[in-house]
């Protein structure tokens, strides 16, 4: 057999190029790689951490605002919602155990992590203004606004130039 070599002209120039070709690559590979798995960013926070857990829906009425947060697998006594100034926050912790006991294989999954989501809401709600509701997964927020933040919107005319 022969060995084949590859032109010289296709190796780089010197070895620190070589690593930094290497490093550039293997970097755009690790964030594709993590694009696709959103809990991945931050190794530091736990399973449910992340930007988009727990998905939030936010509707805005005259009246108030209507957030929807999805939290599947959450018992309600692992959720904390407290409102600071004017932001809504979200806290939770899931743990989750699995256990399979079969003939030749023994499987046992357990699953540990915890959340916090803060929502803004653009003005500090009342005193009972804030009611939750908690079912199936999915937990339901009515906020109202404060009249202060009902009259606090001013409509801007736009002329043409």
């Amino acid at each position: 057999m022969s060995q084949q070599t590859l032109p010289q002209t296709a190796r780089p120039t010197n070895d620190t190029a070589l690593f930094q070709s290497f490093q550039t690559e293997m970097n755009r590979l690790l964030d594709h790689f993590k694009s696709g798995f959103p809990m991945l960013e931050d190794a530091r926070d736990t399973l449910f951490a992340g930007p988009s857990f727990p998905a939030i829906d936010v509707i805005e009425t005259d009246d108030g605002i209507e957030i929807t947060a999805e939290v599947p697998g959450v018992k309600e006594n692992e959720l904390d919602v407290t409102v600071s100034g004017e932001t809504l926050v979200l806290k939770g912790e899931k743990s989750a155990d699995h256990e399979e006991k079969e003939n030749g294989y023994h499987l046992i999954e357990r699953r540990y992590g915890s959340f916090r989501r803060q929502i803004p809401l653009g003005f500090a709600p009342e005193d009972g203004a804030v009611k939750a509701n908690f079912s199936d997964g999915i937990l339901r927020f009515s906020i109202a606004k404060p009249s202060a933040a009902k009259t606090a919107v001013q409509k801007i005319d736009i002329n043409k130039t």
